[in-house]
């Protein structure tokens, strides 16, 4: 065992007697005869409330551990509230992962059960357990139970924006929209709708970094606390059997995941996580490759915000593999799972009970629905679209731009009444990438112009080098790069460019003259109009982080380290 250069006799008599003596506070004597030692990764918080209940779910996987003949602990590691934190969760992605990563290697411990559930607690739980390549597995926290309002149910996040927008268009009052604030959380867990965290708990399955069948479980139900316990007493045989992330997220794990994506209609986010998980690993993977396997990929689960359905509804009609099932034939045969079964294996035996909310493959919800790919003179290294949340008549179009520089100046501007807007026009925002902002925010699906959303437009062409949440929808280029923080063209966009979006043909351009074009001088972004951190972290990410089709990780973070410790302790 690893912890034996802790406890055991190689850890030398004093030292091994020092760390033995401390950690004594009611542990069993028999702890320290070559048990595995088991951290608990746990991003519990109640600033983070998607996660708030974990501490009670790591409660059921000591239990497992300690019935398998391991010694649990419990490691409290930082956690990222996708809500609360500014300026935006994920500009300390990285640093949780870094930071995890040195704590898993710093202590004794044989292997590691990661519990996540918001939004950048499972990336940055597998980017950590990637580098360190520690045997790991993980227990997503799972979605709340379905909140309703007047009658309807209300999905987390989809129907904020929703609604939020009928406030400014006249159609709902503020008064009426406030009241249904306490209707939406009606339980623990994350987000109802297949936004980021219900995203990346699917995509932690495709991975093979669970449990079959652990994904959805909703936060509340019983099942989600027998399967935490079974995944205790799986990281106890993880360790004997030495099976790492590195050979569970393989090429062909992330096939199966980018597979899976587009089956879901996930979000876009898992894009720029999926990079980053992967350049941890050193599988080759690009951000081509999410259009090449996704592209013919059918839409199956017909939830929001692609769909009408929540969570509670995928799992009551069968859930993840039930999906999955439908295009096992897409699927590598070859990737395994923390079992060390083949991930397909058992797909033929699930059943489907609602059909509804998961379609067969003969009547998908839309044929193909892969995330889109985009470049052009605006996006040389590439931009992102989810097709499945698109508006249909507007995935090719052309239009004036309507430029701002940063979320800011959107927001001063995009209510003012003479502003000159149609619904012709395309919305872009520049300035927010990952250096830019820095921290690459969910502001990519600005909202609509108040004269134009009060004229009964509902949706635009919007541009961006920023994110947008998962929970979110419409016709949004996301993740231009590179952005115009870093030099990209779009910084050299100027209001009333016609820009063409052509989707089926992959193209996003700016329709300017060659000429023009390359001897235009870039305009200032929100870089220029807020002073370049000076110190901490910020300015740490500013000079390190790399652009959103390389997973928007630092460069020195990239690839894995191993768990060795470099020198003796003392």
């Amino acid at each position: 065992m690893r912890s034996d250069a802790w406890f055991g006799e190689v850890a030398g008599v004093r030292d091994a007697y020092i760390h033995r003596a401390w950690m004594r506070r009611g542990t069993p004597a028999d702890s320290f005869d070559g048990r595995p030692h088991i951290a608990i990764a746990n991003t519990a918080s109640d600033l983070t409330p998607c996660n708030a209940h974990l501490d009670e779910v790591a409660r059921s996987v000591q239990a497992g551990i300690w019935a398998a003949g391991g010694v649990p602990h419990v490691m409290p590691v930082m956690s990222l509230g996708e809500t609360l934190m500014r300026p935006t969760a994920m500009l300390w992605r990285n640093l949780a992962a870094m930071s995890i990563e040195e704590m898993l290697r710093a202590n004794p411990v044989d292997g590691v059960v990661l519990m996540g559930g918001c939004d950048k607690t499972i990336p940055s739980l597998l980017m950590a357990a990637s580098s360190v390549d520690l045997p790991a597995v993980v227990v997503p926290g799972g979605p709340m139970l379905t909140g309703t309002f007047r009658g309807r149910p209300l999905g987390c996040g989809t129907d904020v924006w929703r609604l939020s927008e009928e406030v400014r268009a006249g159609t709902l009052s503020a008064a009426e929209f406030s009241s249904s604030e306490s209707s939406m959380i009606r339980s623990a867990g994350h987000c109802n709708t297949m936004g980021t965290a219900s995203t990346m708990a699917c995509m932690a399955e495709a991975l093979g970094m669970t449990i079959p069948g652990f994904a959805g479980v909703p936060a509340v139900d019983a099942r989600l606390r027998s399967m935490a316990h079974e995944t205790g007493r799986l990281a106890v045989r993880l360790v004997h059997e030495d099976r790492r992330p590195s050979t569970v997220m393989t090429a062909m794990s992330f096939r199966n995941a980018i597979v899976t994506l587009a089956v879901i209609g996930g979000s876009t986010n898992a894009v720029v996580h999926l990079l980053a998980i992967a350049g941890r690993l050193g599988v080759d993977l690009g951000l081509d490759d999410f259009d090449r396997i996704g592209h013919d990929v059918p839409l199956l689960v017909n939830l929001q915000p692609s769909g009408e359905h929540l969570m509670d509804d995928f799992f009551r009609a069968g859930g993840l593999r039930a999906a999955l099932r439908e295009v096992a034939d897409l699927l590598s045969p070859d990737a395994v799972t923390v079992t060390g079964q083949p991930f397909v294996a058992g797909l033929d035996e699930v059943s489907t009970f609602d059909t509804d909310v998961v379609r067969s493959r003969s009547e998908p919800l839309q044929p193909a629905a892969g995330i889109a790919v985009l470049r052009g003179n605006l996006a040389p290294d590439g931009a992102i679209i989810k097709p499945s949340a698109a508006s249909p008549e507007l995935l090719v179009h052309r239009g004036p731009a309507l430029v701002f520089d940063s979320i800011e100046d959107a927001h001063a501007r995009l209510d003012d009444p003479d502003l000159d807007v149609t619904a012709d026009s395309v919305l872009v925002l520049r300035g927010c990438g990952p250096r830019g902002y820095p921290g690459m925010p969910e502001v990519g699906n600005l909202p609509l112009p108040r004269a134009l959303l009060r004229a009964g437009v509902r949706d635009m062409v919007r541009v961006s080098d920023a994110r947008m949440s998962g929970t979110a929808y419409g016709t949004v280029v996301l993740h231009v790069a590179p952005e115009a923080a870093a030099g990209g063209p779009l910084a050299r966009l100027r209001t009333g460019d016609l820009v063409e979006l052509d989707v089926p043909s992959r193209r996003l351009e700016a329709v300017v003259d060659p000429q023009e074009w390359a001897s235009r001088t870039p305009a200032a972004t929100s870089t220029d109009a807020y002073a370049r951190p000076v110190r901490g972290w910020e300015r740490l990410y500013v000079d390190h982080v790399l652009q959103a089709d390389r997973g928007a990780d630092l460069d020195f973070l990239v690839g894995r380290s191993g768990a060795e410790v470099a020198r003796e302790s003392h």
